[in-house]
């Protein structure tokens, strides 16, 4: 089990810990329970696909924990269960990241087992076409999910030509293309020093962990290979695609050019979002497609803010014949919003939901140790915890006005549709 903590205490016991051998990582002791949490994140990830492989970073985060060093496969997950270790690794559009939980009675087993499976995995034949066919296997059934399908669309209109336009996961056509020479060159060129953003949380000391982190992570290579991604913005706003699909009910993503997590309009833009579409029950495209109109049961908005671009972004799902009045709703939530802002009474309601509910996201170890790596990651310095609620108080009406013409512009978006909307 994760282990409890107390959140609002963790911003001012966050301790940065620089190893002997130049590793930085984020530290907040915590001995409630006998564990070690640790999170990292790498720059990279599906966006440093070979041309012509997609597929290729999220083929290797599936594999790296499938055999490394002197252990097979089977050996190697049979040695994280005797151990009772938890290690997965995963790849999305900007990075490479991985997560591993250890009692602190097994750490040195834990630390080493990591070590491994970055620096000396086996990429056996066996293991690479069995996790192949399930990647394949997922492929499959993601052409006809149409939740899936349409997130595939709305990208490909979005971001043609780049790589966030592609299928981060690969195709059906090449997956069988992708080597263990490929696997490992990208192993080689992502997994390095300069983009490492890790923390930790547990039962541990900081000149304890600076000797496990050099045990694993000091021997990397310390520049990355990064084949340069252009900045762009998504395209496409105030179009249509649509993929047919004999379904009763289509599925809709819709989006336009967002606001980057640096730019100083960033938590005013958070705050607007929540009145938008982020509000579970007290959003507009809650109230207005669901609770007046009973257009669908689900209804989002988000901000994406990629490395290299930015979107507003959300979705919904709706019977065929109300796809085009759930959308002109949308639309004009947009438009609403962006040319008189929210009101003083659902900013009121913005700001204390985002403050009351930021505990949430450090109620384990994991999750702590997953925001130490997201502030390093977006660059928002070690206070970032402490500050943060302060930041969204300190929203004002005209703040939230002018985030809310920035980021809704002029109320156009693309829209991707799976399904057979009438009248769209």
């Amino acid at each position: 089990m994760n282990a409890p903590t107390r959140p609002q205490a963790h911003a001012s016991r966050i301790q940065r810990v620089v190893t002997p051998g130049g590793v930085e990582a984020w530290l907040v002791e915590d001995y409630t329970v006998p564990l070690v949490a640790l999170e990292f994140s790498i720059r990279g990830g599906s966006s440093q696909d070979p041309e012509g492989k997609p597929g290729t970073a999220y083929f290797l985060s599936a594999v790296l924990d499938e055999g490394a060093g002197p252990y097979s496969a089977d050996a190697f997950h049979e040695r994280l269960d005797e151990f009772a270790i938890e290690m997965r690794f995963n790849a999305d559009r900007d990075g490479l990241s991985g997560h591993m939980r250890t009692l602190v009675k097994h750490r040195a087993e834990a630390f080493d087992m990591l070590r491994l499976a970055l620096r000396e995995p086996r990429f056996d034949a066996e293991a690479l076409e069995r996790v192949r066919a399930q990647i394949e296997a997922g492929i499959r059934h993601e052409m006809n999910d149409p939740d899936s399908m349409v997130g595939r669309a709305f990208f490909e209109v979005a971001y043609p030509g780049h790589p966030y336009g592609r299928p981060g996961h690969g195709t059906l056509e090449s997956l069988p293309t992708i080597g263990r020479d490929d696997l490992d060159a990208m192993r080689r060129r992502l997994i390095a020093r300069d983009t490492l953003k890790i923390g930790v949380v547990g039962a541990i000391d900081a000149a304890a962990l600076a000797a496990e982190l050099d045990s694993v992570f000091a021997g990397l290579p310390a520049k990355a290979e990064l084949t340069p991604v252009p900045n762009v913005a998504p395209l496409g706003a105030g179009t249509r695609k649509v993929v047919d699909l004999a379904i009763p009910q289509s599925s809709v993503r819709y989006g336009a050019a967002g606001i980057s997590r640096r730019d100083p309009d960033w938590i005013p833009a958070i705050v607007v979002n929540h009145v938008l579409g982020g509000g579970v029950f007290s959003s507009r495209l809650f109230r207005e497609v669901r609770e007046k109109r009973g257009l669908a049961y689900s209804v989002w908005s988000q901000l994406a803010p990629f490395d290299h671009s930015a979107l507003h972004f959300g979705g919904t799902s709706t019977k065929n014949e109300r796809v085009a009045e759930s959308m002109a709703i949308i639309e004009e939530q947009i438009r609403s919003l962006a040319e008189d802002g929210p009101t003083e009474e659902e900013l009121d309601k913005a700001r204390k939901y985002l403050i009351g509910s930021y505990a949430l996201n450090f109620d384990t170890s994991t999750k702590i140790a997953s925001q130490l790596v997201r502030i390093q990651v977006d660059d928002l310095g070690i206070d970032y915890m402490d500050r943060r609620n302060g930041l969204v108080a300190a929203v004002t009406l005209e703040d939230a006005r002018r985030a809310a013409r920035r980021v809704y512009g002029d109320g156009k978006v693309l829209v991707a549709v799976v399904g057979r909307p009438a009248g769209l």
